[in-house]
């Protein structure tokens, strides 16, 4: 979506036709919609699914769980990152946590945290721990991007830490917690979907998926995946127009 609003539409839409295009024949290979199930009857699937209520709740659910993670991750990255940045002590602290977060894999982290939370909370739990050392990092970068030069400008003019904050570093942190929040926001996605396909709370995208795969109803399985990754566009479209109010204008 992004491709298509930059300047190159028709390049954006010829590659959507052309992966449509190698699915297609994909299908016809396989000749079985258990294996592979030809767009259209995903597309038909999908189009039935979202009309239902259980697809509904499952997309209800499935966001309030990401927003959750969110607003817990973000905060908490930020500041995290900020204090890392200034203070060596700090940073040196908190690396082996990054360092142990970053070499876990996504699954680990997922069964311990079910053990702790149960079902409902793991995936909520997981957003958080993914996204949070995303923020903490990009908030780094943005930290060390400010100009030495306008730092000893301040220290000159003696200029206390709430006008350095506002002034200096809020200023260069923009747009590297932009970044933060729409890679913190694709990988929320994946690793909530991840978590409740996994643990199976009531409602979610994933517990749906999971279901499908039960069932071997492949093109609802595909249907179900469909909405997450179009849910997903959607909520980084929803976010550019939040943290980007010129382009509005």
């Amino acid at each position: 979506m992004s491709a298509a609003r930059s300047g190159h539409p028709l390049s954006f839409f010829a590659g959507l036709a052309c992966f449509f295009l190698i699915w297609q024949i994909g299908a016809w290979f396989t000749g079985s919609e258990i294996i592979l199930p030809a767009p259209l009857s995903v597309i038909e699937k999908l189009f039935a699914l979202i009309k239902t209520e259980r697809f509904l709740s499952a997309f209800a659910a499935s966001s309030v769980r990401l927003l959750a993670g969110l607003l817990i991750s973000a905060p908490l990255g930020i500041l995290a990152g900020l204090a890392a940045a200034l203070d060596k002590r700090i940073a040196a602290f908190l690396r082996p946590f990054f360092s142990v977060i970053a070499a876990t894999p996504v699954m680990s982290v997922i069964l311990i945290a079910f053990l702790a939370f149960g079902s409902e909370k793991t995936p909520v739990f997981t957003v958080f721990l993914m996204v949070f050392p995303v923020m903490a990092a990009n908030t780094m970068a943005g930290v060390k991007a400010v100009d030495p030069n306008l730092i000893e400008l301040f220290k000159v003019y003696n200029l206390g830490g709430i006008e350095k904050l506002r002034f200096l570093y809020i200023p260069s942190l923009i747009p590297f917690l932009t970044a933060g929040l729409h890679s913190g926001l694709s990988l929320g996605w994946k690793v909530l979907v991840a978590a409740e396909v996994l643990v199976q709370p009531v409602s979610g995208l994933g517990s749906g998926m999971q279901m499908a795969k039960a069932r071997l109803e492949t093109p609802e399985l595909f249907a179900w995946t469909a909405a997450t990754v179009i849910a997903a566009a959607l909520s980084a479209l929803l976010l550019e127009f939040i943290v980007s109010p010129k382009k509005r204008r």
